[in-house]
């Protein structure tokens, strides 16, 4: 399986790489993340991006980032479950931390090679597991690359071994996505999660079939976005689809 997984990374970017190449000098030709997969795009040196995800059980999760140079990301997240609605908050038991470094920048025929490390993962924190019900990436390397195939459009793709949860499932995982700028006010967004490290088959989690989300970004100005979020559209494990709502900011100090 993490075989077959590598090998379809790899003729992904093998079909594509004979389209005509577009690089982007703005950030919002350059997403860093997709739903919840990180890209190999950072942000620009002296650029922050600040945004809130409000997700099912009154979940908030508010996180920053800030690009420290055009090569390295730094952020830090902290949010919890039940914060909209009444009764107990149950709040993360730490703060996520992420720092990517770019490794190679993309060029007209070369993808963009990150690596990194994000230790926040979605939705709420299962403690009889130590996990969230979607796992953080823990350390990644990311591979993406814009093309002029229809608009302006990103491909992208990477490996990830996440540190959380327990048991055997911890393999090295796999992941695919794209996104289309339909227009100068909304972008798509979809991707792929393999879940080879989730695919036990429980009642809590995955069994087997991965992750398929979807998303539609509103850029309502400069800077100003939001971002409506469709997940689990495969019915992977006992849980349904579900919905996520983003809003954020990315600016210049």
């Amino acid at each position: 399986m993490k075989q077959k997984a590598v090998l379809t990374i790899a003729l992904f970017f093998s079909l594509v790489s004979v389209l005509k190449a577009q690089n982007f000098d703005e950030n919002f030709g350059e997403s860093s993340r997709l739903v919840d997969l990180p890209t190999a795009y950072t942000l620009h040196k002296a650029n922050f991006l600040i945004d809130m995800r409000m997700y099912a059980g009154g979940g908030l999760l508010g996180s920053a980032a800030f690009g420290i140079s055009d090569r390295v990301m730094l952020g830090m997240s902290y949010g919890g479950d039940n914060m909209i609605g009444e009764g107990n908050i149950g709040w993360n038991p730490q703060p996520g931390i992420e720092a990517r470094l770019r490794v190679l920048d993309e060029t007209f025929r070369t993808p963009a090679l990150t690596v990194g490390f994000d230790s926040q993962g979605f939705g709420a924190f299962r403690d009889t597991y130590r996990r969230y019900e979607t796992k953080s990436r823990g350390m990644f390397v990311a591979v993406s690359k814009n093309y002029a195939l229809f608009r302006n459009s990103g491909l992208h793709g990477g490996v990830n071994w996440s540190l959380e949860g327990k048991g055997k499932d911890k393999e090295v995982n796999a992941f695919l996505g794209a996104d289309v700028l339909l227009n100068p006010e909304f972008r798509v967004f979809v991707e792929y999660d393999f879940a080879i490290n989730d695919n036990e088959n429980n009642n809590e989690f995955g069994s087997g079939r991965g992750y398929l989300n979807g998303g539609v970004r509103w850029i309502f100005e400069r800077g100003l976005y939001a971002q409506f979020n469709f997940k689990n559209l495969f019915s992977n494990g006992p849980s349904l689809i579900r919905r996520e709502f983003k809003i954020g900011y990315v600016e210049a100090f």
